[in-house]
């Protein structure tokens, strides 16, 4: 098995990364392009898929030595990525003139991801100029995840004590890897795990608060997802120590114009 698994990577390794990257996003898009077709209650189906899919594609990229917690660093925002596309993509009428500009951006969207996950797995090795730009990006997906997926959630509305459980474990994923794509180890160093900790319950904290006023589920989501950009920032800052007043006020400002949009929408 072993032979034959040295003998796989040596072929697929004679393959430019760069096609190699074009086939694993090719191949998540078909699957996730045959599951538009479908009804969400074949999620159970599709899940499974396309996290298998995501997986492999991010292997067929890497191709390397991957330890410890890399398996979760490495691994987690492309596979994310794809489940929350995925359950996002039911809120809408399935026609081709949702689902076409859909699969387009779903495919720009695991491109990039699997480009920022190449560049943290060599950046973990060697210091890349792009490691930064990578990071940021990285950042802004995480955002838009979190607005996806807020979106699902708030849209069934369930339980209150449900969202809360639901948001905590979320935030904490989404924050866990930010952090620990600050300074890649292959082990969380401890304010990583506090930090993403303290981000997750403050979240179901303030969705504990979003649950018992009038306000729609787009514009809790939005709120919400503001707050995570916001305080996951001035977090990052904080472990990166470089967290500036200046920093702060940009954060703030930002959570400031989403908190008067949702004060102006309550209805009362």
């Amino acid at each position: 098995m072993e032979k034959l698994t040295s003998f796989l990577k040596k072929k697929i390794l004679k393959i430019e990364k760069r096609f190699r990257l074009v086939i694993g996003v090719l191949l998540s898009t078909l699957v996730m392009l045959f599951s538009t077709f479908y009804f969400f209650d074949k999620l159970w189906i599709f899940i499974p898929l396309l996290i298998i899919s995501s997986i492999f594609s991010v292997y067929f990229v890497l191709l390397g030595k991957i330890e410890k917690v890399g398996w979760f660093g490495f691994f987690f925002m492309p596979t994310f990525l794809s489940i929350s596309f995925y359950l996002f993509y039911f809120l809408f009428p399935g026609r081709w003139l949702t689902r076409f500009p859909f699969i387009i951006f779903y495919a720009i969207s695991f491109y990039a991801n699997l480009l920022i996950t190449n560049i943290f797995f060599v950046g973990a090795q060697k210091n890349l100029a792009l490691y930064r730009a990578a990071f940021s990006v990285n950042f802004l997906y995480q955002t838009i995840i979190a607005f996806f997926i807020f979106n699902v959630l708030f849209f069934l509305r369930q339980n209150f004590l449900i969202n809360m459980l639901f948001v905590a474990l979320m935030v904490f994923l989404l924050a866990l890897h930010l952090f620990w794509s600050i300074r890649i180890k292959i082990f969380f160093e401890k304010e990583v795990v506090f930090f993403a900790f303290l981000l997750a319950i403050m979240a179901s904290e303030i969705t504990f608060l979003l649950s018992i006023i009038p306000i729609k589920p787009t514009i809790t989501s939005l709120f919400l997802t503001s707050f995570y950009y916001s305080l996951a920032g001035m977090f990052y800052h904080l472990i990166d120590e470089k967290l500036f007043k200046e920093t702060i006020r940009e954060y703030l400002i930002v959570l400031g114009f989403v908190s008067i949009i949702t004060l102006l929408t309550l209805s009362w």
